[in-house]
């Protein structure tokens, strides 16, 4: 027994192990990432199925419930509930409220909440009142409304906020951008053509391609009512400098930014932001930085979603094994630029 690899991954409790076992001195049967007291390889018996350890006379334990779905597809059940909750209130539920929902500690709500998301309940109401409250402006009859549908209990709480998560006023956005001041240049760099705009706050895309004019459509596409126009002398130094982060990535030039996504998304390219020049992260080690170590997947789709290249570098972002993968702007410019940067 002790030689079946199976006995190996009952003595790691190896969750993705897929197989069950039955110990005939309790008469259960288990899965093997079970946290009961481990049984004795010899009174141990493999099986494939749940049915063939019940059409064998064992009962289900009851520390793994293996006649259940498997421990990570109810946790996952129960946090989309509770995304639901959420969603539905027009104010954001506190935590207490949550977990008497839950039927959980504040404690544990908080914790598994933010193991499945990778943000905490607070975060994600914030990102979904964002959401509402964008769909609001443009469908509501004045701004004042679309405030308080939003979950907003009052105007002065929204104005505090509303250009960090709309990037312009709210009544710009309620016109689709319109009046918003974009300037924007397409230079030639030795990897590709580079679009730089930049709002009065800062940066707002950095876009490389090898058609130009596509370049430009993705932009006005982003901005669809926006004033976009044509760089100034000020606005050339700026796009110099983005320059020379494609061409000597290992600069250390800060760029005013104008960065815009979900919390979750921000806190990916924070993280991002932190890798050294020169030096490359995992999706893994990055969902482990920002405390949610099984969001991997969530980590890649963040990483395709930034649109300030170089400047929130995801290109530092390889695979477990070192490999590079899921680059927006071609993994051939990703390699570049690491190669780039390891020659310091």
């Amino acid at each position: 027994m002790k030689n079946d690899p199976r006995w190996a991954a009952v003595v790691a409790r190896d969750a993705r192990a897929a197989f069950f076992y039955s110990v005939k001195s309790t008469g259960v049967y288990c899965r093997p990432c079970c946290a009961a007291r481990r049984a004795k390889p010899e009174n141990v018996t493999f099986h494939l199925t749940r049915a063939d350890a019940e059409r064998s006379g064992f009962r289900p334990c009851k520390h793994c419930k293996p006649d259940q779905p498997p421990l990570r597809e109810r946790q996952a059940a129960r946090v989309a509930e509770l995304c639901r909750f959420i969603e539905n209130r027009v104010e954001a539920p506190t935590l207490n409220e949550l977990a008497s929902h839950a039927r959980l500690s504040v404690f544990h709500v908080q914790r598994l909440f933010k193991t499945v998301t990778g943000v905490t309940p607070r975060a994600y109401a914030a990102a979904h009142r964002t959401k509402r409250v964008r769909a609001r402006l443009v469908k509501s009859g004045t701004v004042t409304e679309a405030i308080y549908g939003a979950g907003f209990n009052s105007q002065g709480r929204f104005y505090e906020t509303s250009n960090r998560i709309l990037g312009m006023t709210p009544t710009q956005y309620r016109a689709g951008g319109a009046d918003t001041k974009i300037r924007f240049a397409i230079v030639e760099c030795s990897l590709a053509s580079l679009l730089v705009a930049a709002t009065e706050r800062g940066v707002c895309a950095i876009l490389m391609g090898d058609e130009p004019e596509e370049l430009a459509h993705d932009l006005e596409r982003r901005f669809p009512r926006a004033r976009i126009i044509g760089a100034d002398t000020a606005f050339e130094r700026l796009v110099a400098c983005v320059v020379g982060l494609v061409e000597k990535p290992q600069t250390s030039a800060k760029l005013p930014l104008d960065i815009r996504g979900t919390a979750f998304q921000q806190r990916v390219w924070q993280a991002l932001c932190a890798i050294p020049a020169g030096k490359t992260a995992t999706y893994t080690e990055i969902a482990t930085a920002i405390g949610a170590p099984k969001a991997v997947r969530a980590v890649a789709q963040a990483c395709a979603a930034n649109a300030l290249a170089v400047a929130v570098p995801c290109h530092r972002v390889v695979r477990t094994d070192g490999k590079l993968s899921g680059y927006r702007w071609g993994i051939e410019r990703k390699r570049a630029l690491l190669d780039r940067e390891a020659q310091g």
